[in-house]
C-alpha cells in the first residue's frame, strides 16, 4: 500500500488592513468641503471691494489739486480767437474792445495806461520760465512765485493783459506799480469793465503782481477763472 506525503503549503491570505480614522479630522474636512463655495465668494468680493477703493483713493489724489508750483491749468487760445491791437499785443477778441475804450477813459481823466504783455504762446511761456529761471540761478518753486510754468499760465488764454503807467516806466513789471495813478485808477475803475486783480497779497501761492489784471467779461472767460474764483471766494470766507 502506497503511503501520501501529505504536503502542507501555507497560503498567505493577504488581509486588508484597516485604519481607524479620527472623527473630529473627518468632521473638519467635510464642514472645509462645505464653506468653500461660501469662502471662495468672499475672498472674490473682498477682493473686489479693495480694487474699487484703491481706483477711488487714486483718483482723489491725482484730481485733487491740478496745480503745478501753485499755478492752476490754462488751455492756450486758438488763433482765430486772437486779435492785434498794438505793436506785440495780441489780446482774446472778446475783451479786445472793451480793453481800448478802458485805456481811452482813463487816458481822458488824465491818467497814462499802457499795455506791457497780452496772450503769450505756450512756447514763449516755456522759454520765458525756464531762460529766466537759469540766468537768474532760481529753482522751480522760487521761479514759480513771479512766473508760471507753461501751461499755467492766464496770459495763455489771450484774457489777462499786463498793465504799466506811461508816466512811470521803471514800475513796469514791479510791486511799486501799485503806487502809480494807473494802479489807483484801475482799483477803483477796473470792475466796472469787467477786469479783476489775478494775484493780490493775500494769494498763498504767488506773488503780489498789482499790474496783472483778467477779463472776467464773457461766458468763455467765466468757465476759464471759475476755479480761480471759487478758490478766492472759499479764502475769504
Amino acid at each position: 500500500m502506497e503511503q501520501t506525503n501529505e504536503i502542507n503549503e501555507v497560503i498567505e491570505i493577504p488581509v486588508a488592513e484597516r485604519r481607524f480614522v479620527n472623527g473630529r479630522n473627518l468632521k473638519f474636512k467635510k464642514k472645509i468641503i462645505l464653506l468653500s463655495p461660501l469662502l471662495i465668494l468672499f475672498f472674490y468680493f473682498l477682493g473686489l471691494s479693495f480694487k474699487n477703493n484703491l481706483k477711488v483713493n487714486t483718483s482723489k489724489i491725482s484730481d485733487s489739486d491740478p496745480r503745478i508750483l501753485g499755478h492752476l491749468p490754462y488751455e492756450e487760445s486758438l488763433k482765430e480767437e486772437l486779435v492785434f491791437i498794438e505793436p506785440h499785443i495780441w489780446v482774446h477778441k472778446d475783451m479786445a474792445q472793451t480793453l481800448l475804450r478802458m485805456r481811452q477813459d482813463a487816458m481822458n481823466e488824465g491818467v497814462n495806461i499802457v499795455f506791457l504783455s497780452g496772450y503769450r504762446s505756450i512756447k514763449l511761456q516755456e522759454e520765458i520760465f525756464y531762460s529766466l529761471k537759469s540766468v537768474r540761478n532760481q529753482n522751480a518753486l522760487e521761479r514759480a512765485r513771479v512766473s508760471a510754468p507753461p501751461g499755467y499760465s492766464e496770459h495763455s488764454t489771450g484774457f489777462a493783459i499786463d498793465f504799466g503807467d506811461g508816466n512811470y516806466r521803471e514800475t513796469d513789471f514791479e510791486v511799486e506799480f501799485e503806487n502809480t495813478d494807473a494802479f489807483r485808477w484801475l482799483k477803483m475803475n477796473a470792475a466796472k469793465y469787467h477786469f479783476k486783480l489775478s494775484f493780490n497779497k493775500n494769494n498763498k501761492y504767488i506773488d503780489y503782481e498789482p499790474w496783472h489784471w483778467r477779463y472776467e467779461g464773457s461766458i468763455e472767460a467765466l468757465k476759464i477763472f471759475e476755479t480761480a474764483n471759487r478758490e478766492f471766494s472759499n479764502a475769504n470766507k
